[in-house]
């Protein structure tokens, strides 16, 4: 899942991270492009979400991993929490939580020959 980067808030945090919306909005149609080739993979849904990003989180299996945002400093700056979601704890829950929210009101990301590339 990616940051829609026709978002206002994809603009807002280039602008806040120090780089700019343009740049923001490059890195997010970049990762899109590679991305692509996964999309004919069976189980794979790439999708773009509008919400106000608060964190970043992976997850593999039972493992989360949080990049905690912190107010105009790169992702790659910011503190990683690492979290087994198996453990029940409220922590895990919130996070998986947060991701699910995210991703049910997230849209599919149109395939490359349906968005005519």
């Amino acid at each position: 899942m990616l940051g829609d980067p026709e978002s206002p808030h994809v603009a807002a945090r280039g602008t806040d991270e120090g780089i700019g919306p343009d740049l923001m909005t490059a890195r997010i149609h970049n990762a899109i492009k590679l991305y692509e080739p996964l999309q004919a993979t069976k189980g794979v849904e790439i999708r773009l979400h509008r919400t106000v990003l608060y964190n970043s989180i992976y997850r593999a299996d039972d493992n989360l991993l949080v990049n905690l945002h912190a107010y105009a400093t790169p992702a790659a700056q910011a503190p990683l929490m690492h979290i087994q979601a198996g453990d029940d704890t409220s922590t895990a829950t919130t996070y998986l939580t947060s991701l699910d929210n995210t991703w049910t009101s997230a849209i599919p990301l149109p395939q490359a020959s349906d968005a005519g590339t």
